[in-house]
């Protein structure tokens, strides 16, 4: 009976079908690419704020002063007395009453010599010009608290890995679809939560959980088009990746049309929605399918790729080879319990560490430029694309570990190299910088790839959730890893990435090259590929247990 891969190509392998969930899949990535990136404009440093001094509301409206007088008040004597300071973080260390003077609030105060006025920290009486337009204002993420909007990054991050590890487990236990669906509507759910948050305990809760679903769609998504598509068009994961690219390009136009952070967490929240109507129109993996023993299911979803591809499947594919393993629920255990099986695993969950590590670094080297932040983050996002256009052109020529392995070298050493280089030559080190951008923007897009093909269709969703939870490590990591080491050598932190990168890219030679071959359906396809150092699952035993339905 004729197996899966081979069903496939006579439906089509890359057909109208095909085609379409593709595009409607991809943009999963631009969605979840807001989610990810939003940060940059939800929490933004507010242009104009001061510490308000206690008394300061009622006095304001007893003496019918604006904000700019209030401030004047407040603020400008701190110019006069101590030009230290700008009123964002201190303030006199006075409290107004009803007897203050509405002319003169201050003259009671300001017997002393102008350099000895007494100044106390600020800790909640922050005003700000625009109140709403970023988290930063409405959370008083400023001054001692500047942490906490590192905090709600972190938060995120975090539900990326809790995400990884639940909807990972249920997608290859329940379907690749329904979690899907699932995990859109409880971005979208929470998004909205997050929004109209009423304090900051209920915003960092559902930013959580926001996270936890976001990561769900883009894993799920990414996978199912992996499996629906035959060998050689599964570099149409790379193109997923180019969507998400092009979604850190439009955020920022979203980001200057609405004014409000409120409003921008919405437009990128309720999109979400939009995607449950794919309900009818992308089917069940039918590869999952069948390692749940469905295959007259999947035998029925093939008939209707065929026919939606102008294609008859004789009545020769009336049946379809599937495994008889039994059907099980993955665990990490499955994971590491095989020779080859384990090492692709501590091979991968290495390079998706050190690739988040590393690329979320560079950025943080290249730092903010001055300037237009919308036009800034545009050319940021822009910058990465011919990474995915070297990762087209070269992964169907000369294979998947070549690339992966030098461009992980070559961000190494360019990281190196821009530690050791004058500073009196920022344009140099600028360059070389953004070489090892690029060079661990294509390591960031292949490993997604190369963590699809290299486990079996009963473990892969699980199994590209596990090891990308290692890049969500790094998220949470690099920031902390960054500001430590910075303070005692500027360039420390690329010395750190150099070397986890030239590791990972040696690393990587040791996997398999899984350039033009199917994708395995069992554990035992997985140990039979090879290497450069042969077979490891030669000595490892599996009955072949293959049945027909």
């Amino acid at each position: 009976m004729p197996s899966f891969d081979e069903v496939l190509k006579e439906a089509g392998e890359f057909g109208r079908f095909q085609k379409r969930v593709f595009f409607l899949l991809c943009q999963t990535g631009v969605i979840f690419s807001f989610l990810f990136t939003s940060v940059v404009f939800l929490g933004r440093a507010p242009d104009n704020y001061w510490c308000r001094i206690p008394g300061a509301v009622e006095l304001s409206e007893r003496c019918g002063w604006t904000l700019e007088e209030e401030r004047n008040f407040t603020v400008l004597p701190l110019h006069l007395g101590n030009n230290s300071s700008n009123g964002e973080c201190e303030r006199l260390d006075i409290a107004w009453d009803a007897s203050i003077s509405c002319t003169s609030p201050l003259a009671g105060y300001l017997n002393h010599s102008a350099g000895n006025l007494s100044l106390t920290a600020c800790h909640d009486n922050w005003v700000y010009k625009d109140p709403h337009s970023s988290i930063v204002s409405e959370y008083n993420f400023v001054c001692g608290n500047a942490w906490m909007l590192d905090l709600s990054q972190a938060i995120l991050n975090l539900g990326f890995l809790v995400g990884a590890f639940i909807l990972g487990y249920a997608a290859d236990r329940y379907g690749r679809i329904l979690t899907y669906l699932l995990s859109c509507f409880g971005a979208g759910i929470c998004g909205i939560i997050v929004a109209f948050a009423p304090n900051l305990t209920v915003f960092l809760i559902f930013r959580f959980l926001q996270g936890v679903f976001g990561k769900g769609t883009w894993m799920t998504c990414y996978v199912i088009v992996t499996e629906i598509v035959g060998s050689d068009q599964r570099i149409l994961g790379i193109v997923i990746q180019m969507f998400f690219t092009l979604g850190v390009m439009i955020l920022p136009g979203i980001a200057y049309l609405v004014p409000t952070w409120q409003g921008i967490q919405l437009a990128i929240s309720l999109p979400n929605f939009l995607f449950l109507l794919y309900y009818w129109v992308v089917p069940e993996s039918p590869r999952w399918l069948l390692t749940r023993k469905k295959g007259e299911e999947a035998l029925e979803i093939m008939h209707n790729i065929a026919k939606h591809n102008g294609k008859y499947l004789s009545p020769h594919y009336s049946e379809i080879t599937i495994s008889n393993e039994e059907v099980s629920n993955p665990s990490f255990l499955d994971l590491v319990r095989t020779p080859c099986m384990r090492r692709n695993t501590l091979i991968l969950m290495f390079a998706w560490f050190t690739s988040a590590l590393t690329y979320q670094g560079l950025v943080m080297r290249l730092g903010i430029v001055e300037g237009n932040l919308y036009l800034q983050f545009f050319i940021s996002g822009a910058v990465e694309l011919p990474a995915a256009i070297l990762i087209l052109v070269t992964i169907d020529r000369i294979g998947r570990r070549l690339p992966f392995g030098i461009s992980n070298i070559v961000a190494g050493i360019a990281c190196l190299i821009t530690a050791l280089l004058p500073e009196d030559i920022p344009w140099l080190k600028m360059t070389v910088a953004t070489l090892g951008r690029l060079g661990i923007t294509m390591a960031f897009e292949i490993v997604y790839l190369v963590n699809t093909e290299l486990y079996p269709t009963t473990l892969r969703n699980f199994g590209v959730s596990l090891c990308s939870s290692l890049c969500d490590l790094g998220g949470i990591i690099a920031p902390f890893l960054f500001f430590r080491l910075s303070p005692i050598w500027s360039e420390l932190p690329l010395i750190i990435f150099c070397i986890l990168a030239v590791i990972c890219g040696i690393l990587v030679f040791l996997l398999p090259e899984t350039k033009g071959i199917s994708l395995p359906e069992t554990v035992e396809d997985v140990e039979q590929l090879s290497s450069p150092f042969g077979k490891c699952g030669k000595k490892w035993k599996h009955q072949d247990t293959n049945h027909h339905i």
